[in-house]
């Protein structure tokens, strides 16, 4: 087992700074001391900020080429140590090493995808007259703010950071205070090899350093990952400055199980694991699973066989499959919506056991499925954001689309079939932003394509050439062509 690491360090200018505050960061399973993490001051941000905006203009100056190059081969240095990293990362977060280590794959692999998108941002589109020929670029927006949640910090970070870097933007990024320490290590590497300033990451508290990443009038884009809430907030604070903003805001993800899917051990496995993955604290999961009535004990049935077999506990034992809630105090919100749809005569099924774990110490929560609830309750209209799932029988495919749609959310959604005509055909129906087919959640997701949700769950897109772009602003230049400047002789 990994002793507790000596404080980590503020990455600014280049440089490693020390700060004045530390985060105690403990291990969800039992509470064990993993590390400390810088808590960097107001000052230290506004330093932060300082220097992304005086590397500014020396990046945004370097061609497209030669940004993906650089980018690249600082990547190219985040391979070493990767194993102590992703053990890290699960006792941080609480989350399995098998899942660790695929988000460190994750995290280069979307890099690697922004640099074939980021090419094209050197083709200049021209619409020639008359009255005009013009030209039409994309250039760099300036200092970009980074803010990722905890639980999948490293591939969240790579949904935006190589695309920021790369259209030519500076970056700040601020890790999540309870899982700062993967991000800061993995960091390091990228910011020991590109130019000073270029991207910068300061840890800390989220009401100390707010006001400067965000509020700072240099900034010209802050890109938010996390609840609905805290992303209103940074919203208005953005607004000050007319701050571009890009906003991913969780979701309550929908997946509509048609009478002409084939739901074999297979199938059910895909759907264990796009509501389970992660002990379901991945605002992408299936949060609700609507059934045929007639299908209904058999989906009960398979899932049942399936999370039987969930062994909960430190994401390092190897014989675990799910480990604990990142936090005590999401843990009592879960539990909290179940007792409410059980207090109102709700059937709930709690599976798999627990190994060499102990509730009272960690934040472990064996899985549930909640039966048939009521609409109206909470475990159905809001995020759970952990491991329960509510299952609901429908009458018709209309009934089913209907309540998939009646949220306040439009993140994910996911169409379960045999008849891809079929599937899609419901899927056009569905307001989500992403919609998958017979999977969900993160093992689903084209990263060549942009994702983001409708309605609350968030604003703009992240991959993808969308996602790109977003980092740009559009410079137009037109100059009046031949005859329109005889004309007006």
């Amino acid at each position: 087992m990994m002793m507790p690491t000596e404080p980590e360090s503020l990455l600014i200018g280049g440089r490693e700074v020390a700060a004045a505050e530390v985060l105690e960061i403990r291990d969800p399973h039992d509470a064990s001391v993993v590390g400390y993490a810088p808590a960097a001051s107001r000052e230290q941000a506004r330093t932060a900020v300082d220097a992304a905006f005086r590397a500014w203009p020396a990046w945004a100056a370097i061609p497209v080429e030669d940004r993906v190059s650089c980018v690249l081969s600082a990547l190219a240095t985040s391979s070493q140590d990767m194993a102590q990293r992703a053990e890290l990362l699960v006792r941080e977060n609480g989350k399995t090493l098998s899942e660790a280590k695929l988000e460190m794959r994750v995290f280069a692999s979307r890099f690697e995808h922004a640099a074939v998108a980021a090419r094209e941002l050197d083709v200049t589109e021209r619409m020639s007259g008359p009255p005009y020929e013009t030209t039409i670029v994309h250039v760099p927006q300036g200092v970009v703010t980074i803010i990722i949640p905890f639980n999948a910090p490293l591939a969240i970070l790579a949904a935006a950071l190589p695309q920021a870097l790369m259209a030519g933007n500076t970056v700040v990024v601020k890790p999540p205070p309870s899982t700062p320490l993967a991000v800061l290590a993995t960091l390091r590497h990228l910011v020991r090899t590109l130019p000073a300033g270029v991207l910068n990451v300061v840890s800390g508290v989220d009401d100390v350093l707010g006001p400067v990443l965000v509020g700072d009038k240099r900034v010209r884009h802050v890109c938010f990952t996390g609840s609905v809430s805290a992303g209103s907030r940074v919203m208005a604070l953005a607004a000050q400055n007319i701050t571009n903003v890009t906003l991913e805001l969780g979701g309550n993800d929908a997946a509509i199980v048609l009478e002409d899917a084939q739901l074999d051990e297979a199938a059910f496995a895909r759907l264990a694991a796009g509501a389970f993955r992660t002990s379901g604290q991945v605002c992408m999961a299936i949060k609700r699973l609507y059934v045929p009535q007639s299908m209904f004990d058999d989906v009960v049935d398979g899932m049942r066989a399936v999370l039987s077999e969930t062994r909960v506990g430190s994401g390092l034992d190897p014989v675990v499959t799910m480990g604990p809630l990142n936090s005590r105090r999401q843990r009592d919100y879960v539990s909290a919506l179940c007792d409410e749809a059980g207090a109102a005569g709700v059937e709930m099924m709690q599976l798999g056991e627990l190994v060499r774990a102990d509730p009272e110490r960690g934040n472990h929560m064996l899985p549930r499925l909640v039966l048939a609830p009521a609409p109206r309750l909470r475990i159905v209209r809001e995020e759970q954001f952990g491991p329960a799932l509510p299952i609901i029988p429908f009458a018709t495919e209309a009934d089913a689309i209907a309540q998939a749609n009646d949220s306040w959310a439009g993140l994910c959604s996911s169409v379960w079939s045999e008849n891809a005509e079929h599937a899609m055909a419901v899927a056009r129906q569905l307001r989500a932003g992403v919609t998958f087919f017979n999977n969900h959640n993160a093992a689903a997701v084209d990263d060549r394509a942009p994702f983001g949700g409708l309605q609350q769950s968030g604003i703009g897109r992240e991959m993808g050439r969308e996602g790109l772009l977003s980092f740009t602003e559009t410079h137009v230049m037109s100059v009046p062509t031949a005859t329109a400047r005889q004309e007006s002789a």
